[in-house]
């Protein structure tokens, strides 16, 4: 584990060099002059949704963000005709398909097609647990994860057997519960409806 705390210093600090130019107005930090005075548009008020006051850096992002309310996603997937609203998660889509994975860890050599996958993967290595349960205050390291933990609190329990009457707040609960206690029969339906 130290190596990997050592491995995500070394790259804090690199990117800490690389973003030299500062926002006086939020202290935000970027690489060149360029992206900063692009950022600052944001403060300026530049470029403004009429529609919910958000000030963007770019007329573009402005254009990408008014999609939000319109509901507009003009770049769909050739492959599964999934919809998307920008560009960025159209390629950030089509990744999975092609298996390209260029979002590499650099703790353990780990790849993802998607930058939040990355993201999510790192909170192994940082141990971080941003997702507070409101009622008992346990922590997880994914939103979903803390999704299913809520359910023990609310007694909702989605995932339902289709061979008995149980159910179950987590579908991996389910699927050890079908293996552990229909086992045979649970393989047999499955076979049937792949075949």
């Amino acid at each position: 584990m130290c190596s990997a705390k050592n491995s995500l210093k070394v790259n804090q600090k690199r990117h800490i060099a690389e973003n030299r130019y500062s926002c006086a107005e939020c202290e935000k930090r970027y690489s060149s002059r360029h992206s900063l005075f692009c950022h600052m548009n944001i403060h300026r008020g530049k470029y403004k949704c009429t529609e919910c006051g958000r000030c963007c850096v770019s007329k573009n992002d402005l254009a990408e963000h008014r999609r939000s309310h319109s509901g507009e996603k003009p770049f769909e997937c050739s492959v599964c005709s999934k919809q998307f609203r920008t560009s960025r998660q159209f390629i950030e889509h089509s990744r999975t398909h092609s298996g390209e994975k260029r979002h590499k860890c650099l703790v353990c050599d780990k790849a993802f097609s998607q930058c939040e996958h990355l993201r999510t993967h790192m909170r192994v290595h940082t141990r971080e647990k941003p997702f507070k349960c409101y009622v008992c205050e346990k922590e997880f390291s994914q939103h979903g994860h803390l999704s299913d933990h809520i359910r023990t609190h609310t007694g909702n329990k989605l995932h339902k057997c289709s061979l008995c009457s149980k159910s179950f707040g987590r579908s991996c609960h389910l699927q050890r519960h079908k293996h552990r206690v229909h086992g045979s029969i649970a393989d047999e339906l499955k076979q049937d409806e792949n075949g």
